[in-house]
């Protein structure tokens, strides 16, 4: 094929440019293995072989010292070598050919070269007198500026152009042109192969783009003057930046088209684009733009950016924010300017990550951090572990200004690191769809193999790094900024139906809210036609990433201080044993070797503490997370009530009977991220809550609360109440916290909260989990304080004394729990105030040994630590009782209540009053929130609360176990030391009375009736029944009886088989001749009573 011939029309030019070069390739190299003149022949294009032909011109005026031969103007070894040594050479009288043109000229500038003696012969230097620039011929611009461009000269004599920069000598072309007749000028069909052969003089151990990369800037600029030049010099410049991209693109493609071997150094944009735009040998904006218009047509151009992208990637993944990283991510923001570009990355195989068989679920977890294109620039965050250590150096002596200041920073840095991955993402979901599509997919890999990031013991080589997975979670609620508006206008756009239409997110093995697994699977194998649409793609995606990525590293906090604190007592121990062992060297080394560990260690998890905090701490990226769990809080509630509710709606409740299977087979995330999320901002800024909260935090706690059949998981309906909780603390000049207001205020909670927290108060009794037990006086201790806070309301004291009629049951459970819990409370409480005295006292002894007294004192220890905790849930359980009993009277003198409150209040009477009430006198009695004065008033307010009520009066004196007149003799007498009014003594004196009489009329009656037959006693109680009842184990008791004990455990007490009261049979039967027998017993007594009286009066 003839080089200089056109190709084939029907090709695309691109394609035809291609084969000419290549024709053109095998032509010169063809040439290279024949003679000289063989070369010539054969190959118009050719250079000359003799060197008589080229005139030797002085050197340019202002070029340097140039005494030893010009290296870079050496042409290849395979053609006959030109070296001219300038010093020796002079000026010919006939030489005709000018010197280049000095631009300046055209503007009348006197420049230096102006002023000085011409070299040359008959060189045509301009006037001094001269002002005004010639008329510069269209040939004579074009040989300037391409040489300007392009650095090269026909001229074997100038070496350097006027303004010092080196040209490349061209024989090649020159002997062309001269072969062709042509001017010995530069002109826009000579530019091609100029280029060629300008390209084969740059050295070997330089890459191409070094030389071409400058040209390509200098041909812009040319291609952007001040003022638009003439249609046929703009044809110059168009034809020079097409031919100079088109050689750049070759010159990475086809390295063997200049005569080079491929070189993965050289044929690389890697190290040009890590370089700045403005850099002359940076890959400016232009050469993006030109080469990105060029992808339609030329296959080529899309894999030299995305192969070095691909590069830059995997050199990133070695890297941490210590390194110079900004030039790659400064690179992936320039990508993003170019939708194609994007498209071709997410086209590459590298973009996702493709398990092979021989991969571990560990591996491939870790797989989209490091091996796929975006995971590098993802991965970088000042959690990595060398950054900790660079942010805070020293962390277990660092002061706490230093540390705000180093997380300040940090924030900053990590800021501004993931506004350019928003960036990133957002253009690639921008592209096209299938961009679209392939960086949601990539999101979706990275949670799907992460779950175990939750689990209770996690690796963190197994699992993707925290910041990662922060950055993640970060750019994905980015992502679902556009439509988290207030007025939640678009949330009827998240589609429920999602998660069953092949979607991205995996939760086949998360626990749902309320069903079981194959429940579950045969609700989601039932599919849903249809696609869903971008927010529902985005709104699962984050939900999920909060639940493997943020919410994961912020509960990380928890056991970084368990590990701190165990490695400071580590070190402790280490520390006291080392002065035992300054006589055994070998074991001194050794602990000193321990000790050097463990404060390596405990630094390295202070300063990823410090770290983690400053990271989770940023309010800008909290406060966008709490606007999508916003929205996820309202969203949970419209799927469970199956209607429209936005906030500021109506929002019924009960929910629905029947439970959506829609929501019961969600996964059991969906609610505990809300609830963790606000938590979590609850705790460590509550700031920014205060102008973003509304009210559809406190309508998702109480739905769930007051339909707690909705949740399965006992821990995360415990988990709503201190959600509650934690918004009434004091925050600012808010007193009743971030919700007190709303829960004293709004309609909704008015109508629902109290009814909600006392139906929690008793299902918590029986959970289920086997820490159920104590974890109950924490989620109640957490409730007393929610209705402290709303009970100036009266709204709620009227709830509260509905509650006591309407639902009679329900009231009479809730008191009773309450009761259980004053009684155990108090007991254990008391007791262990009574070890704490016996330990102090041990501990004053004298004659103990060492041993002992720290045997004494590590029990000391001990009780405290359980007094502390018992006696605050005293302290709020008899404040809680206080207030209850001073509101609803009626409702506590209840048959079904009365006698247990009374018999409560009296056994713990004595406990504080009694004769061994001194054994609870404890050395800083505060240290235990125990405050004797404080709870004996609390008891008498209560007994001065129900003292109108006779059934109190009643049962009190009935108390045959605790009641005593001595204790409230002794009550009365420290009365005046807790400060109580005379008024409230003397009421107090009066009941005591009543106790009294109401004693002495109940012990008549029992001698009265006598010895009661076995048949009539309660086989429990012993005690003579009024109404028995037959239960469903055939076993006769008091109805009161059973009323009691299935409030505390809902079982028949013979057989512990579940039952209700409306299980019992009344024996009436049995009831009618207790009756008839007490009837007969009371005559028989009143009888002997006349008849006493009249023996009496005779003997008077």
């Amino acid at each position: 094929m003839d080089p200089n011939g056109a190709p084939e029309p029907t090709l695309p030019p691109q394609e035809q440019m291609r084969q000419r070069r290549l024709a053109k390739l095998g032509a010169l190299t063809q040439s290279n293995n024949s003679k000289p003149d063989e070369a010539t022949k054969s190959d118009p294009s050719a250079s000359s072989t003799s060197t008589s032909t080229s005139p030797a011109p002085a050197p340019a005026p202002n070029a340097p010292n140039s005494n030893s031969p010009n290296q870079e103007n050496t042409r290849p070894t395979t053609l006959p070598s030109h070296q001219a040594n300038p010093a020796s050479s002079s000026p010919s009288p006939t030489q005709t050919q000018n010197p280049p043109s000095n631009p300046f000229s055209q503007l009348g500038v006197k420049t230096k070269t102006e002023s000085g003696n011409s070299a040359a012969g008959n060189s045509a230097t301009p006037s001094k007198k001269m002002h005004a620039a010639r008329e510069e011929k269209f040939e004579d611009w074009s040989h300037r500026v391409l040489s300007d461009i392009f650095r090269v000269t026909l001229d074997e004599t100038q070496t350097y152009d006027n303004r010092g920069n080196k040209l490349i000598y061209l024989p090649e072309l020159r002997a062309e042109l001269e072969q062709s007749g042509d001017p010995i000028k530069l002109t826009a069909s000579s530019i091609d192969s100029a280029i060629l052969e300008a390209a084969r003089h740059v050295p070997a151990n330089k890459a191409l783009l070094d030389y071409l990369l400058p040209c390509w800037k200098r041909v812009v600029r040319a291609n952007k003057p001040a003022r638009p030049p003439p249609p046929e010099k703009q044809a110059v410049l168009s034809e020079a930046k097409r031919l100079c991209m088109s050689n750049c693109i070759f010159a990475l493609t086809m390295p063997e088209y200049f005569g080079r071997d491929p070189n993965p150094e050289h044929d690389s944009l890697v190290p040009y684009l890590l370089r700045h735009h403005d850099n002359e040998d940076g890959i400016c904006l232009d050469f993006f733009a030109e080469a990105v218009s060029r992808i339609p047509e030329d296959d080529s151009v899309a894999p030299i950016f995305t192969d070095a992208m691909v590069r830059m990637s995997e050199k990133l993944a070695t890297m941490t924010m210590n390194d110079d990283y900004k030039p790659y991510i400064n690179c992936l923001v320039t990508y993003a300017r170019f939708p194609p570009l994007l498209n071709a990355l997410t086209e590459h195989p590298r973009f996702q990550v493709h398990p092979s068989p021989n991969m571990s679920k560990e591996q491939i977890a870790v797989a989209s951090e490091t091996e796929t294109i975006l995971g590098p620039f993802f991965r970088i965050s000042p959690l990595q572990a060398e950054v900790t250590k660079t942010y805070f150096a020293g962390a277990r002596t660092i002061d706490t200004g230093r540390v705000k200041s180093s997380q300040s920073a940090l924030q900053m840095t990590l800021k501004a690191h993931q506004s350019e991955l928003v960036n990133i993402t957002n253009a690639l979901v921008r592209a096209s769809h299938g961009a679209r599509n392939s960086t949601l997919d990539w999101f979706a890999f990275i949670v799907n193999t992460n779950h175990k990031r939750r689990a209770l013991q996690v690796k963190p080589t197994e699992v993707a790094s925290d910041g990662f997975m922060v950055n993640v979670t970060a750019i994905l609620d980015h992502l679902c900024e556009p439509f988290l508006d207030t007025t939640f206008s678009k949330i009827d756009k998240i589609d429920v139906d999602y998660l069953r239409r092949n979607p991205r997110v995996d939760m086949s093995d998360e626990t749902k809210l309320n069903a079981d697994q194959a429940t579950s699977d045969a609700f989601y194998k039932n599919r849903v036609p249809g696609t869903s649409n971008f927010i529902s793609e985005v709104f699962f995606l984050t939900l999920a990433a909060h639940h493997y990525g943020l919410g994961a590293t912020n509960s990380k906090l928890k056991d970084l201080d368990k590990d701190i604190k165990y490695v400071e007592g580590l070190i402790g121990r280490i520390e006291d044993e080392m002065p035992k062992l300054q006589h055994d060297p070998i074991r001194l080394m050794q602990a000193r070797t321990h000790h050097q560990q463990a404060i390596s260690s405990v630094e390295k998890y202070i300063a990823l503490k410090f770290a983690i905090e400053g990271v989770v701490l940023d309010e800008s990226m909290q406060t966008l997370s709490l606007q999508f769990m916003k929205y996820v809080a309202v969203w949970l509630l419209r799927v469970a009530s199956g209607t429209d509710y936005k906030p500021g709606k109506e929002f019924k409740l009960p929910l629905p009977a029947e439970e959506p299977e829609a929501f019961s087979c969600l996964p059991e995330y969906a609610l505990q991220d809300v609830v963790e999320n606000f938590k979590f901002v609850f705790r460590f800024l509550p700031q920014i809550l205060i102008s973003a909260i509304g009210d559809e935090i406190t309508t998702l706690c109480i739905t769930f609360l007051r339909s707690s059949e909705y949740i399965k998981n006992p821990y995360l309906k415990s988990s709503l109440v201190t959600l509650l909780f934690s918004g009434t603390w004091p925050i600012y000049h808010r007193t009743r916290g971030i919700l007190g207001d709303l829960l004293i205020g709004t309609p909704f909670a008015n109508e629902h909260l109290l009814h909600a927290l006392m139906k929690f108060y008793i299902e918590c009794e029986h959970s289920g989990v086997s820490s159920a037990f104590y974890d109950k006086f924490n989620i109640r201790y957490e409730i007393f304080q929610v209705i402290k806070c709303i009970w100036p309301n009266s709204v709620y004291k009227d709830k509260l004394s509905r509650e006591s009629k309407v639902n009679k049951q329900f009231f009479v459970q809730f008191v009773n729990l309450l009761l259980n819990d004053a009684t155990y409370l108090l007991d254990e409480a008391l007791t262990k105030l009574v070890k704490i005295h016996d330990y102090q006292k041990q501990l004053h002894d004298n004659t103990l040994s060492a041993e002992d007294k720290d045997k004494v004192r590590s029990d000391l220890e001990a009780a405290e630590q359980q007094c502390q905790s018992w006696m605050q849930l005293v302290n709020d359980t008899m404040g809680m009782m206080k207030l209850f009993t001073a509101a609803l009277r009626d409702a506590f003198t209840m048959p079904e209540i009365v006698t247990r409150l009374a018999g409560m209040l009296n056994y713990n009477l004595e406990s504080l009053v009694g004769p061994k009430r001194g054994n609870l006198k404890v050395e800083d009695s505060k240290k235990y929130h125990f405050d004797p004065k404080a709870l004996l008033s609390d008891f008498i307010d209560i007994y001065l609360n129900l003292a109108p009520k006779p059934a109190f009066i009643e049962a009190v004196a009935a108390d045959g176990r605790s009641y005593k007149p001595a204790n409230f003799e002794a009550a009365t007498k420290l009365m005046e030391k807790l400060n109580k009014s005379p008024e409230d003594i003397n009421q107090w004196k009066t009941l005591i009375v009543k106790f009294a009489q109401a004693k002495e009329r109940q012990d008549q009656a029992e001698l009265d009736l006598g010895e009661i037959p076995p048949e009539f006693e309660d086989p429990l109680m012993g005690d003579l029944m009024t109404d028995p009842v037959i239960l469903p184990s055939h076993n006769i008791v008091d109805r009161s009886t059973i009323v009691q004990q299935l409030l505390s455990n809902p079982r028949d007490p013979f057989t512990r088989m579940p039952m209700t009261i409306d299980d019992v049979v009344p024996a009436n039967d049995l009831r009618i001749r207790i009756e008839e027998w007490k009837a007969e017993r009371i005559a028989a007594a009143k009888s002997k009573a006349s008849d006493g009286d009249a023996m009496d009066t005779t003997e008077d």
